[in-house]
């Protein structure tokens, strides 16, 4: 069964840096290299979040408004990894960061309602 894993999560000063991948177990080929990804959040008490996304090529990008400028969504196909680099963390940032997949083939980006495959998560906790 394909399982997406994040790593990378942890505490970080306000300001400071952080980089999220993502990786995949199972059938690694089908599961990464020709569908988007995306990165969601869910902060305690909240509902979870889109934050950011890349198109299955790595052509196209999408983020959130709060964080454009300061988070880079990005993949490497041969490594079969996703990542988000975060600078200029603010304590808003903080939550679990959720990688997911989008469910159909060569799509450019996505949301919420077309995932069908998401990670564990992993805690961000940004402190001011």
């Amino acid at each position: 069964q394909v399982q997406l894993l994040e790593s990378g999560g942890g505490l970080a000063q306000a300001g400071g840096s952080l980089r999220l991948s993502c990786t995949a177990s199972g059938r690694t080929l089908d599961t990464f290299n020709n569908y988007a990804m995306a990165w969601f959040r869910q902060a305690p008490g909240k509902e979870r979040n889109f934050v950011a996304a890349i198109g299955w090529n790595g052509e196209r990008t999408e983020y959130e408004d709060s964080v454009k400028g300061r988070f880079t969504i990005s993949r490497d196909s041969a490594k079969k990894i996703v990542y988000l680099q975060m600078n200029s963390l603010e304590p808003e940032d903080t939550a679990v960061y959720y990688c997911a997949r989008d469910r159909f083939l060569y799509a450019s980006s996505t949301t919420a309602s077309r995932v069908n495959m998401w990670g564990q998560g992993t805690q961000v906790t940004v402190s001011s």
